[in-house]
């Protein structure tokens, strides 16, 4: 249409030839003939009055075009057919039959549809893509970042903006999230959710990381958590292909929208928490929602009213916890260790490797599809949860046992022994020591047995007992080192008083 205006400028208000017109456009000259013919056909002169839309100039310039002896008849709302049609099991051929009823004397199914096809075309661009209601919804990361300063030292921080948009209605939710990591992805889409208070069948990310492990267009390998949360809320998972935007196209328009009208105007303000940064995105992402589109004459929020939420699932009574997934190998001691904690499993797996579910509560291990183990989350970065059913009846079936241990321990030295046995009796459960015993152990690998030796006497002397400890001893040379003075016992002499000499009863003083 802005080519359109600029021939009718060009030749009513400059007075150009047909050829200059052509030039300056870059269109042929038959072409700014048939604009030109058009525009005095509809009476239009310049300059064209304000209320005029490039809707109406396009409607006054090609009206829907009539076969040769083809009488005009009434032409539906064409607008109404398309919301229409975005609800589940609504065809053209069922609306034209309701339009056929209304006006009897109406154009067949086969021209009705060519004047609807005709005017899709003209139509708001949106239209180009057509979606059920409340069948999919579109998500991504916006490419502008929202910035929050540090209260204490005035740093700013850039975070990124997670944009939703419904396909039907193009219903808007944006949030700033903590980072583009998976947990920040998945606890987005929860909020989502919902802040739509009912659930999509069909959710359409990008291919980026946190969601899709393998893009592929036939077959996308989505990564656990995702594949996780998709059959908690019991939806499908279908990435746009890769360099295809037309794929997500209203989440890029969504994303567009939000950079436009949300993130741009709360550039200059200063935010110095998420929480406040969000609540400001809220309130503008509401003023998009409630804004009229041109298209539609309606707001997102009216068409989701309308056209989505009739037609989305509700939500579950339970709300989605994220839990990350780790590979872990089980140890001698039948434990795996999360974040410094450590949890047992049953002694019948070790030296396997098992995935391990870690949500907010529990810890939970798999071997494979079967979970073999689950326990309640410890805060402690230190220690053992240890079942009972999970130790051997016997350190006979178990792979390491302490009499082994200690034979090992033996090939190094006495005071290898000594660190080993008090690593033990120091344990609730022996098997509690077995890996810190096997990590000094297994530094013969790096450093001769005799300075492990040695760092175990060093150890033994300090009360250090822990495999970190004779590690740092071997690091820093420590091992070569004289070793601190232990306090000797008292000799056995008749002119030495001991502590009960000195203990006497309260009296007076005597000078």
């Amino acid at each position: 249409m802005k080519k359109i205006r600029e021939v009718l400028r060009l030749r009513y208000d400059r007075r150009a030839t047909v050829h200059d017109i052509a030039s300056a456009c870059v269109l042929s000259t038959s072409t700014v003939h048939e604009y030109l013919y058009r525009s005095e056909a509809a009476q239009l002169t310049w300059p064209l009055p304000d209320e005029i839309s490039d809707e109406d100039l396009e409607r006054r310039l090609f009206p829907a075009r009539l076969r040769k002896g083809e009488q005009e008849r009434p032409l539906p709302d064409f607008a109404k057919i398309r919301a229409e049609l975005t609800r589940k099991g609504m065809t053209l051929l069922l609306l034209w039959k309701e339009y056929r009823r209304e006006h009897p004397d109406g154009y067949g199914y086969s021209r009705l549809a060519e004047f609807y096809k005709e005017w899709e075309k003209n139509a708001d661009p949106r239209m180009l893509q057509h979606h059920q209601a409340g069948e999919k919804l579109f998500v991504d990361f916006a490419g502008l970042k929202a910035k929050v300063a540090d209260p204490g030292t005035g740093e700013v921080r850039e975070f990124p903006v997670f944009v939703s948009a419904m396909g039907s209605s193009q219903m808007v939710f944006a949030r700033a999230c903590a980072g583009e990591d998976r947990r920040s992805w998945l606890e987005a889409h929860v909020l989502a959710f919902e802040f739509y208070g009912a659930l999509p069948m069909v959710l359409v990310p990008d291919n980026l990381k946190s969601g899709v492990t393998k893009p592929d267009y036939y077959d996308p390998v989505l990564n656990q958590e995702y594949a996780e949360l998709a059959r908690f809320y019991e939806l499908t998972v279908l990435p746009a292909r890769v360099r295809r935007p037309r794929d997500k196209a209203k989440v890029e328009n969504a994303v567009q929208q939000v950079e436009r009208w949300v993130l741009m105007p709360l550039r200059e303000r200063v935010f110095f928490d998420l929480s406040e940064l969000n609540e400001a995105i809220a309130q503008l992402v509401g003023e998009l929602n409630d804004r009229l589109m041109k298209g539609p004459n309606a707001s997102r929020a009216e068409l989701f009213a309308q056209e989505d939420l009739p037609a989305m699932r509700p939500l579950p009574s339970e709300r989605y916890a994220y839990a990350e997934r780790r590979t872990a190998k089980i140890a001698p001691d039948y434990h795996i260790e999360i974040e410094g904690h450590k949890y047992s499993v049953p002694y019948r797996f070790i030296g396997k490797k098992v995935d391990v579910r870690i949500a907010f509560q529990t810890v939970e291990v798999f071997d494979g599809t079967t979970k073999i183990a689950s326990h309640p989350r410890s805060s402690s970065r230190r220690g053992f949860t240890t079942e009972a059913s999970h130790m051997p009846e016997k350190h006979a079936n178990a792979k390491w046992t302490p009499e082994r241990l200690i034979r090992w321990a033996e090939s190094f030295g006495p005071q290898t022994v000594r660190f080993a046995q008090r690593v033990l009796d120091s344990k609730e459960h022996e098997e509690h020591g077995f890996r810190t015993i096997l990590g000094v152990l297994r530094l013969s690998k790096t450093y001769p047995e005799s300075r492990i030796e040695a760092a175990c006497a060093r150890a033994n002397a300090i009360g250090a007992l822990q495999y970190g400890n004779v590690r740092s001893i071997l690091d820093k040379n420590l091992d070569q080192a004289a070793l601190p003075m232990e306090a000797a016992p008292m000799p056995s002499h008749g002119n030495v008083r001991g502590a009960d000499y000195y203990r006497q009863e309260e009296g007076p003083c005597v000078n």
